[in-house]
């Protein structure tokens, strides 16, 4: 992945995660990548992948389950206008 100097690398994973939340490929109750699989993934440092999971659950996005890993969290569904 090409990183964009100004903005945080945390961020920029963490938007391609959500994306891959919003776009079905990790549909509600499915585990994310862990810390290690974000790592190698975006080779990225502990620090940062940690940040990422901590950003996103933060976000309502994911929740943890400790001893078996991250998992997208259940969506309400918006009432139609």
């Amino acid at each position: 992945m090409q990183f964009v100097p100004d903005i945080p690398r945390w961020r920029q994973v963490a938007e391609v995660i959500r994306g891959r939340i919003d776009d079905g490929t990790y549909p509600p109750r499915t585990r994310v990548p862990s810390v290690m699989q974000i790592i190698a993934e975006f080779g990225i440092a502990t620090a940062t992948a940690q940040k990422v999971l901590a950003g996103l659950r933060k976000e309502g996005l994911i929740y943890t389950e400790p001893g078996l890993g991250s998992f997208v969290a259940e969506r309400p569904v918006e009432p139609e206008r």
